[in-house]
């Protein structure tokens, strides 16, 4: 089946779906389809499971998952060649779909309702992959130490914060994307300058994971970290709930944790993506595309949003409560695109100046 028949031979299937989640909801829609999909995917969230199941009541398709890390997913992908079972890739980081997509795992699929609904630099330029959410990258800081929190990323890297500032290590997938976001804007030699300076700021050496930066920040380790929006709203629902995340057991320590979305006055603030599309062999491609256009609905861009605590990537999708207190934020709108083609050189760039 070539990828336009595809697309003509979904769009009843999907107009149908269409029609069906505004006129009730999808728990309870009646199921239309049938068949299964299979889902090769790294989101590695629990909340997940109510974004599957939905879609299994209402279309009737079962689906079957493969989860792994990223780059499990990809050897395994490429390893399996034209005898793979994947229908659907969902992984998280432009980067890491643009890795897929070099190795010929997504095939293009043209869609009305995504191109109307995933705004263009969520999306592959030709269709092989589309952004469903998205996590802002912003500084976080300490409101009882900082009276003059970092305003750009390039502040990062301004003496005034010498000691003070920690991050993840620069093999880790976020730091990558977010060199080569600024190799994009600030140019190669502009960038390895930036870099050189913010690792010198360093209050110890890179390690853990955001979750990680924004403990060390209230135990006193840095008063300026670098972190994943996410992260930080899971701990504000998770205290909401009851269920605090360890170490953030109490409202005064929230209270303690400042943040900044940066370059509100320039590029906008730096986000990626988790995001899905359909592998290339895929032997049930017309599920696939159902399932890529339910991710764009109302109520799956909602849960993304009330279940993981991530941003929605359709406009005007409403937020929850932990994600909502975070705020609003203008963004970089380059095509996420270029943080996997500048990425072996983000990786070259930190390389140099030796920032591990």
């Amino acid at each position: 089946m070539t990828n336009r028949t595809l697309r003509l031979a979904t769009r009843t299937s999907i107009a149908a779906l269409t029609a069906l989640a505004v006129s009730v909801p999808f728990a309870v829609a009646p199921a239309f389809a049938d068949g299964e999909l299979n889902l090769y995917s790294s989101r590695h969230y629990d909340t997940d499971e109510r974004l599957y199941s939905d879609f299994e009541e209402m279309t009737g398709i079962t689906i079957n998952r493969i989860e792994a890390s990223a780059d499990e997913l990809i050897q395994r992908m490429d390893s399996e060649g034209a005898n793979s079972p994947a229908d659907i890739l969902m992984t998280v980081d432009a980067g890491r779909l643009y890795r897929a997509d070099e190795l010929g795992l997504f095939q293009p699929y043209e869609s009305d309702t995504l191109e109307a609904r995933v705004p263009s630099y969520l999306q592959h330029p030709d269709g092989h992959w589309y952004g469903f959410s998205q996590r802002a990258r912003v500084i976080f800081y300490d409101t009882n130490d900082v009276e003059n929190p970092p305003a750009t990323y390039q502040d990062l890297a301004d003496p005034q914060y010498e000691g003070m500032v920690c991050a993840r290590s620069s093999g880790n997938i976020y730091m990558l994307s977010l060199m080569a976001g600024l190799i994009e804007h600030l140019g190669e030699e502009a960038a390895e300058e930036w870099a050189t300076a913010f690792y010198g700021n360093m209050a110890r050496e890179p390690e853990g994971n955001d979750t990680a930066q924004i403990r060390a920040l209230v135990s006193g380790e840095c008063d300026i970290v670098v972190g994943n929006t996410y992260y930080f709203g899971r701990i504000l629902r998770r205290l909401a709930e009851g269920n605090p995340v360890e170490g953030f057991e109490d409202q005064e320590t929230v209270d303690q944790i400042g943040w900044v979305f940066p370059n509100q006055e320039d590029i906008g603030t730096h986000v990626n993506i988790s995001g899905a599309g359909i592998a290339a062999n895929a032997p049930n491609p017309e599920n696939a595309a159902l399932f890529l256009e339910y991710l764009a609905s109302d109520q799956a861009q909602e849960y993304f949003s009330a279940g993981n605590d991530e941003y929605p990537a359709v406009m005007g999708t409403a937020l929850s409560p932990s994600v909502a207190s975070l705020g609003l934020f203008r963004q970089d709108t380059q095509n996420l695109s270029v943080l996997g083609e500048n990425q072996a050189l983000a990786q070259e760039i930190y390389n140099r100046v030796g920032y591990p």
